[in-house]
């Protein structure tokens, strides 16, 4: 590796021991979609809270219905009714069956559940008399038994887990309704060059549609952060000044810049702002700025690259683990899987290669032609592949790791 190149790890391994984590909150249920817990979450009840039917049928003793088959039916006598929500326990013998419904809570006489389907005639006409056709598989047979999936106090998710509709779901079903998370990250998002325009702004010649702001603010607000500021400034340096004053003024846990940061004549980021810069053995995303805001207090700072695929690539490798440290987050990385690639491509030496990708039945292939320019072809990725830094070509049929993303 060349000598001036650091390694992602080490890039990575600064910022990390930079970040601090956020105040925790208590909050209701409902307003905790996409929040990191940081306490864990323990059942306030059973889960289920009783014994409960798997099925539509009756409520029976086995021992009565156990020898029970199409040629040597049982006839049983039905004596109660139990609907979902019903807090009877009604009681019945031998001889006897409760005609019971999903999740009703099983008397206490019972130890099986006969499903309407094995009984002649059904539900419809089972007031009264029942004819079993085929036995219960084993005592308990389609019983819910109370407890199962947990008892009151169990820890449900513990600290750090990402809470989504899933989880939100199963805390709710718990008889829990309030959490402690972290408070969301507040971000401010700059990007920089007196080439930028607002999209659908006209364009004169030499000058481009701003496009790593609505990228940044996209990727940090999926991944549970609240963008305070967006702003495009220019590369005489006042513009930049001003806006991290704002950005420091609103209360930002984290600046993002784009472009600025690489070795033409203005790189206004490198001229103005407080960060360290370095050349990480990456590609896309060498060139990289970071500042810990350890001087004052202030915020952590990214200076990224300017190139489309380069912003996207840093944020997942480097931004987004920080996001979700500060929140305290068990898993900071995306989910990695092995695949063959379906086309074969060329990397570049002496650093890793992280390239947009397509996921196929039977593997990837990239996205594009591989400029960390090409905007458009980024918005049709699914994935990155990961190539080692001592790996020069990837061949058809080579397994490469691959980082999935939405």
């Amino acid at each position: 590796m060349t000598a001036h190149l650091i390694t992602v790890e080490k890039h990575r391994a600064r910022i990390l021991a930079a970040v601090r984590p956020l105040e925790a909150v208590r909050m209701p249920l409902p307003g905790a979609l996409g929040r990191i817990l940081r306490e864990p979450v323990r059942s306030a009840v059973d889960l289920p809270l009783f014994d409960n039917s798997a099925m539509d049928g009756f409520a029976v003793r086995f021992d009565d219905v156990a020898d029970a088959a199409a040629g040597a039916p049982v006839d049983l006598e039905v004596v109660a009714d139990v609907p979902a929500g019903s807090a009877e326990d009604p009681s019945f013998g031998p001889g006897q069956a409760v005609r019971i419904m999903t999740g009703a809570p099983v008397p206490a006489d019972a130890d099986a559940v006969v499903p309407f389907e094995d009984t002649a005639g059904g539900l419809a006409e089972s007031l009264g008399r029942i004819r079993v056709l085929a036995a219960p598989h084993a005592r308990g047979a389609h019983i819910r038994p109370q407890g199962e999936d947990c008892r009151a106090g169990d820890v449900i998710l513990p600290a750090g887990a990402e809470l989504g509709g899933r989880q939100l779901a199963g805390i709710a079903a718990a008889g829990v309704h309030e959490v402690v998370v972290s408070r969301v990250p507040r971000v401010a998002v700059i990007s920089t060059g007196d080439e930028l325009r607002p999209p659908g702004a006209p364009l004169e010649r030499g000058q481009i549609p701003e496009s790593n702001g609505t990228l940044l603010e996209g990727l940090c607000r999926e991944n549970g952060a609240e963008v305070v500021m967006k702003a495009s400034v220019t590369d005489d340096g006042d513009g930049l000044r001003a806006a991290l004053a704002d950005a420091a003024a609103l209360g930002a846990d984290v600046v993002i810049t784009s472009g600025g940061v690489s070795e033409g004549a203005y790189e206004v980021v490198k001229s103005v702002a407080r960060m360290r810069f370095d050349k990480v053995a990456m590609q896309p995303g060498k060139p990289q700025g970071f500042g810990d805001g350890s001087d004052d207090g202030g915020p952590l700072l990214f200076g990224l690259p300017g190139n489309p695929v380069s912003v996207a690539v840093s944020f997942e490798v480097f931004v987004r683990p920080a996001l979700r440290a500060m929140q305290g987050a068990a898993d900071l990385d995306r989910l990695i899987v092995r695949l063959p690639a379906v086309e074969a491509w060329r990397t570049p030496p002496g650093r890793r290669q992280y390239r947009p990708v397509l996921v196929t039945r039977d593997g990837v292939a990239p996205a594009s032609s591989g400029g960390s320019h090409l905007a458009a072809s980024l918005g049709r990725a699914e994935a990155y592949a990961i190539v080692p830094a001592d790996v020069d070509h990837v061949g058809i049929g080579d397994v490469v790791d691959v980082m999935l993303v939405p």
